[in-house]
């Protein structure tokens, strides 16, 4: 059960009511988390702005996807495991494929080097090593591509938080075991 308490698209204050329109348009509905971020306009508005810089990233929705199923299943976010494989599914991913990012493996070497870099990001809370940076470089990322890669697991890794401290409800198909 959630920890706050979450504010309904009715009852929303008149600042947020746009913000989940969007969201129900979006995506049909608002989510749990969105009803929890209601609670505070800078909260859900940090979200937002991550978000939409996010999308405007060169990284393609695949990787973001697998990405966000890597950062979550390192902090143990139950309900981003299960929103980001309902995802990956609507844009074609295949179970293997979501269970092996959450594994931080993938077919591809340089997605591989990339979700093996993610997953040592959040273990070490950045302090990667020397020899991480030049994997992932030798695997082919580029300079632009790794800031990208920083601001798209900080994104998931604030949503993470957010919900592993609210205990949001999970309203999503929950994500399979590994």
């Amino acid at each position: 059960m959630s920890r706050v308490k979450p504010v309904s698209v009715d009852a929303a204050p008149l600042q947020i009511k746009p913000i989940f329109e969007q969201f129900k348009k979006k995506m049909g509905r608002v989510p749990n988390i969105f009803l929890n971020m209601g609670n505070s306009l800078p909260t859900l508005n940090a979200f937002v702005a991550l978000s939409e810089l996010a999308d405007k990233t060169s990284l393609s929705p695949e990787i973001k996807t697998k990405l966000a199923l890597t950062v979550a299943q390192t902090n143990h976010c139950n309900y981003c495991l299960s929103a980001h494989s309902a995802i990956a599914k609507s844009i074609g991913l295949q179970e293997q494929d979501i269970l092996n990012a959450r594994k931080a493996e993938a077919e591809e070497m340089k997605t591989q080097a990339i979700l093996k870099f993610a997953k040592a990001v959040v273990e070490k809370r950045g302090e990667v090593s020397d020899q991480e940076m030049s994997s992932l470089k030798t695997a082919g990322a580029t300079d632009q591509e790794i800031c990208e890669i920083v601001l798209v697991i900080t994104l998931n890794t604030f949503t993470n938080y957010f919900n592993n401290v609210v205990k949001t409800d999970i309203d999503f198909p929950l994500a399979s075991k590994l």
